[in-house]
This record gives structure tokens, sequence and C-alpha cells, in this order.
């Protein structure tokens, strides 16, 4: 039933020395909660409480759904976000080992950055990685059965796929580097010493499995865990298809944060030994040139077609 604006025909008769009623006041008078004109009301229950006309209301407000039927859309738009968000910007992983002690402890979670890599960015020196599988890392690793929970977690974000094989590592070089490890040594990139204050307090940089010196190929990375007496990494598949080495495509995100649980919440910076000069190699540097000379190419055509806007602008001034 239609909520309205009566005429005012039909309203109450004026008497002599009477004022005439102010719609105003009745409009204020219902703002304020008189009894009968509650401020939320369902559309079934429009016909007033005191008789069933609602003749009297003269507000002409529109009514307001009700929170239960407002609610299956709130909670689809939530999915559909969360979903989204999933795909393109950051999902949460679970750490399923101690690879990467102490830097992280089995059972955190982390949120990795998926954004990045849409834009042509690929991982540095020093970031800690999520990536897919390569080729045999994880082969005879038992896959858990998630529950029906565990699932929907999965498909909005929330938790790890359980039938995706993801490992996280750090990144320690990147196309056109050199690296190498010798037994008693530090790890050197293009000849130049880590210092490595994230390895596990106990460990050696890589005396339990010496390697290189290899120059990273094209598309591909070295990685190791922090746990270095603990950690199955790039040093341990040098037999692989891949030659140990990582594809690029096969890196979901870099891990940026540890989210969970909340006293053990910290950021996942690279650590300055990746920043000492002289550690980019020419190859390495062309190779992170390479997406923002492209960024650069594609922006020209814009740049020149603002500035011929504004000098057209100018003439017919």
């Amino acid at each position: 039933m239609a909520v309205g604006a009566r005429s005012g025909h039909d309203g109450p008769e004026e008497r002599p020395g009477e004022p005439a009623e102010s719609p105003a006041a009745v409009t204020d008078e219902s703002a304020a909660g008189t009894p009968g004109t509650a401020g939320t009301v369902d559309d079934d229950s429009v016909e007033g409480a005191e008789g069933g006309s609602s003749e009297g209301s003269g507000t002409g407000q529109k009514k307001q759904r009700s929170f239960w039927k407002e609610l299956p859309l709130l909670i689809g738009i939530a999915l559909l976000l969360a979903l989204l968000i999933k795909t393109f910007l950051v999902q949460a992983f679970s750490i399923p080992s101690d690879s990467m002690q102490n830097t992280l402890q089995r059972g955190d979670r982390v949120l990795v950055d998926k954004l990045t890599p849409w834009f042509g960015s690929e991982p540095d020196r020093g970031e800690v990685v999520v990536f897919h599988d390569p080729g045999g890392w994880l082969e005879g690793e038992p896959t858990p059965t998630p529950n029906a929970v565990q699932n929907f977690l999965s498909f909005i974000g929330l938790m790890p796929s359980a039938e995706e094989k993801d490992l996280i590592k750090r990144t320690i070089a990147v196309a056109g580097d050199t690296v190498e490890c010798k037994k008693g040594g530090p790890v050197k990139v293009n000849g130049k010493a880590l210092d490595e204050p994230y390895i596990f307090p106990g460990d050696t940089p890589c005396d339990d499995q010496p390697f290189g010196p290899f120059k990273v190929p094209k598309d591909r990375i070295w990685v190791m865990g922090d746990h270095r007496q603990n950690s199955r990494d790039s040093r341990y598949h040098m037999e692989d298809k891949n030659g140990g080495f990582v594809p690029v495509d096969k890196v979901v995100g870099r891990a940026v944060v540890v989210a969970w649980p909340l006293n053990r919440w910290a950021t996942l910076p690279v650590p300055d030994t990746f920043d000492q000069p002289g550690i980019n190699s020419a190859a390495a540097a062309a190779t992170t040139a390479a997406p923002l000379a492209m960024g650069a190419i594609g922006a020209l055509p814009i740049v020149l077609w603002r500035r011929r806007r504004l000098t057209s602008g100018r003439t017919a001034g």
C-alpha cells in the first residue's frame, strides 16, 4: 500500500480562532518517534498498528528495506570482493615447514602480494617469495584432504589451497647474476659476499651443500631457505630440468607480512646486504630496467597527446 502526502482538502476542518496545524510540525513529530510511527518498518507492516490505515502518515518518506533482506546482498558483495582480492591483490598462505626459520615459523600465516607481477615486476634479491613447485621439489610430500570449510576459505583467499603445492624461499640471485658458495665461505652474488643475519642460528651459509659458480639464466631465480641445514632449496635440485633455478612464471608473489599469529606480526623487508654497492651485474640491471622502459614507451603517446591538446588550447585562446 503506497504511503503519500494527503491533499489539503482531506485534512481536519479549520475552526475560527484556532491556528491551523503546521505540516512541518507533523513531520518533526513523526521523526521524533511518536507512537505508531517507527523509523524502520517492514513492507508488510506499513498499514498502521492501530487499525490498518496509514492515512495519517503524511511524510512521503520511502520505506527502508529490512536488514535481513539486505544481508544476502551484503554477503554476496563481500565474497566477490574477497575473490577479486585473492585473484589479483593479496592471498594468505600457511607456512608448512621449518625451512625459513627463524624468519618464519611453522604455522605462520603470511600475506602475499600478487599485484606487482601483473605490472611486469619480477622477484628481486632478498625478497621472500611463494612459488609453485617448479618440478618435483615436493615429490612424495603428502597432500592433505581439506574439509568443506577449508575449501570455502581457500576459495575466497583466507586459506591456501590444499591441492596447490607451493613453496616459500628467499630470492638470492636473479637473471644475469653469478651466484656461488664454497664450503666454509659465504654466499657470493656477482663476487660480493652476503652478510646474512637472517640465517638460522648455528647454520652455515652452505656447508651442507656448496654450489657454483652459476650464472642465473633469463627468467629464472635462485632461491634458498633461511634454515640452510633444513631446506631443500635450489642447491638440492641442480639435477632437475631447471637446474635448480625457479622459473619466474612459477612465482605467485612476494610475502610481505606475517599476519598470524598476532604476536608474530611483522613485515618482511629486503635485508640491507642486498643493497651493497657493486652487487648489480650489467645483465641483471638490464633485466630490472626492462619493465620501466616498456612503461615509458607505453606512456609516451599519452604525453604527446596531452601536449598537443594543451598547445591547441592556447592557440584557440
